[in-house]
Formats: structure tokens, C-alpha cells, sequence
């Protein structure tokens, strides 16, 4: 049966959608050098309405990546600097007495924004940390009783250095649970940072991203359109299934102590389903969900101190279980 003009409309704008996204690559490349899963991994957090926990060593660009990121997808983006001393009100806002009216309004804080760069989020006391988890969770900020909803899209691209812990504030595994992926952003290879250095010698400024020829390629209504086709992916009761036994796995694994949760197994089929329609496909395989296994499962874990001891690391464990589980034919 021919498709009708609704159905065929549709499909052509989702094909656009997915065109406009697959542009981000070429366009954040502009400024970022050699991150593309990291770009991946935050197109398909904003698909799935996610939030992304960006994990390496200072210097390798993941606040550009953030900023790039929001200039390409013509999105407003804000920076928070988490350090011991900032409070909660620092980061949601709050009521300010206006001495003319003799009235209490509300002053918005910087999380009222479509991306937010939580930075160094493991530096500031537990009680700043949890007052992301209600803009995370339900999409809003309540102060003095009254609950504000923030901008759509919505997404918290939190940062944390993986190898300084004096001073910090490891986040609990509830909180960890709330981020849809932990992407780890590794260091450039010999050739990009040669790439690098040579672009910055010829006068690149990080801190000017029209300069580096930045421009808008996709937008909100492009991100609207691709989650409406992301929806409509097909997922088998194999690949369902499949899923479920991967997490239920990690839970029997002698090296953690804490295996991944039925958030965590949603989290994966979510991520899988968006993969597998931004590679062009209308159905999922168990490829996309080994593909999205590492960044949406490694933060749900824990391990056992004597593993950790031994060397045994969160990633090492998953790689072992989806090498153990039997993948639908």
C-alpha cells in the first residue's frame, strides 16, 4: 500500500531531521578534533531526553565540545563552574525582594537554559549536587513551593576529572543513575593533536566560535521531528529480551557488588533505539545495543574492592558479560 501524504510527509521530514544531525560531525569538527563518539553520544542523549556525564582529564576540550555543540544545534547554553562553596540557589535561582514593588520574584538561575555544562560536578558538596536531580528528573525547579519548568530541549552535560579526587565529592550511585550516559573523552591521538596545535598556530580562538566558521545545522524543531521518528523504531521481544538478560547478568557478576538497574536496561534500549535510527534503520539489531552497552551501563556498576584491586575495571565487566550472553538470531 502506497503511503499517504501524512505518512510520506513524515517520512521525509524525518529523513531531513536525520540529515540536519548527521551535519553536526562535519560542523563541530570545525572546533573539536577528534571527539565523533562523544558528539554520538551527546546527539543521542538530546534525542532520548537524556542527560550526559563527561568524564576525562583536563584539556581535552570537553567544555568546547558542550559550547560546539549548542552552536550548531542553534540552542542556549550556560556554564556553571561547581565549586565547594556554591549553593543550591546558585544553580536553580531564587526569590529576590524588589525594594520599588515591595514584592519577592523569582530570579532564574543558569540551570533555565537548553544546555547546561555542569562543571567539575564532583566539586561541590552532596546537598548543590542533588538540586540538578529534579531539573534532571522532572524537567522543573520548585522554589518557595511554586515548581518552574525549564526549556525544552533540556539537557545537563555534567564534566568530572577521572584521576584528581583530593577535594571532591564522589557522586552517589543514585545520582549516577540519573545520567542517561557516561561518555569517557579520551586523549587525542598523535595526529589530532598535531591537528590541534597546527589550527591554533594558525590563529584558531576557542573562546570565538563564528570565527572557526561554527554554524547553525540543525535546531529544536529538527530534534522534535527525530524524536517523533525515534518512537517509532521498531524493537523486537528478541532484542527486549536481550537487553533484559545483559543487565540481569551484571547483577550476577562476581566482580561488582552492584549490577545495573531497570532504569539502567530502559536507558539502554532507549539509546539503542536512537542509534539505530540515526545510522538510518527502522529497527533495532544487537549491534546497536552492544554499541551504546559501554556508555550507557559502565556508570550503573559497581565494583568489588578486591576486583578494583586486581585492575578489574567497570568497562572490562560489561565487555565480559556481552561476550556471555547468547545475541538473538
Amino acid at each position: 500500500m502506497a503511503p499517504t501524504t501524512d505518512s510520506a510527509g513524515n517520512t521525509e521530514d524525518a529523513a531531513a531531521a536525520r540529515a540536519s544531525l548527521e551535519t553536526l560531525r562535519t560542523e563541530i569538527a570545525k572546533a573539536v578534533v577528534g571527539q565523533d563518539p562523544a558528539v554520538t553520544g551527546l546527539v543521542v542523549a538530546l534525542l532520548c531526553r537524556g542527560h550526559v556525564l563527561l568524564e576525562g582529564v583536563p584539556g581535552v576540550a570537553k567544555t568546547l565540545l558542550v559550547r560546539t555543540l549548542a552552536s550548531a544545534l542553534e540552542l542556549d547554553t550556560k556554564r556553571v563552574q561547581f565549586t565547594p562553596d556554591l549553593m543550591p540557589s546558585d544553580v536553580t535561582g531564587s526569590l529576590v525582594y524588589d525594594t520599588r514593588t515591595a514584592e519577592f520574584s523569582f530570579q532564574p538561575g543558569p540551570v533555565f537554559t537548553n544546555l547546561l555544562l555542569a562543571d567539575e560536578i564532583n566539586r561541590t558538596p552532596p546537598k548543590t549536587q542533588s538540586s540538578l536531580l529534579e531539573a534532571m528528573e522532572e524537567r522543573q525547579v520548585t522554589v518557595d513551593g511554586t515548581p518552574r519548568p525549564l526549556p525544552e530541549p533540556f539537557l545537563v552535560a555534567a564534566t568530572q576529572n577521572p584521576v584528581e579526587y583530593e577535594g571532591t565529592y564522589p557522586l552517589p550511585e543514585a545520582q549516577l543513575d540519573r545520567f542517561l550516559l557516561k561518555l569517557t573523552i579520551p586523549l587525542p591521538t598523535r595526529e589530532d593533536e598535531i591537528d590541534v596545535l597546527t589550527r591554533h598556530a594558525a590563529g584558531f580562538d576557542p573562546r570565538d566560535l563564528r570565527a572557526a566558521g561554527v554554524r547553525p545545522v540543525a535546531g529544536p524543531a529538527d530534534l522534535e521531528t527525530a524524536r517523533a521518528a525515534v518512537a517509532k523504531t521498531t524493537v523486537s521481544p528478541e532484542i527486549t529480551a536481550y537487553v533484559v538478560d545483559i543487565c540481569r547478568a551484571t547483577r550476577q557478576s562476581p566482580s561488582l557488588t552492584l549490577g545495573v538497574s531497570p532504569r539502567g536496561a530502559t536507558a539502554l534500549l532507549s539509546t539503542a533505539r536512537a542509534w539505530a535510527w540515526l545510522t538510518g534503520r527502522d529497527y533495532v539489531t544487537p549491534d546497536d545495543v552492544k554499541a551504546l552497552a559501554l556508555p550507557a551501563l559502565r556508570h550503573r556498576v559497581q565494583l568489588r574492592p578486591e576486583a578494583e584491586m586486581e585492575g578489574v575495571t567497570a568497562d572490562s565487566v560489561i565487555n565480559s558479560v556481552l561476550a556471555q550472553v547468547p545475541v538473538p538470531r
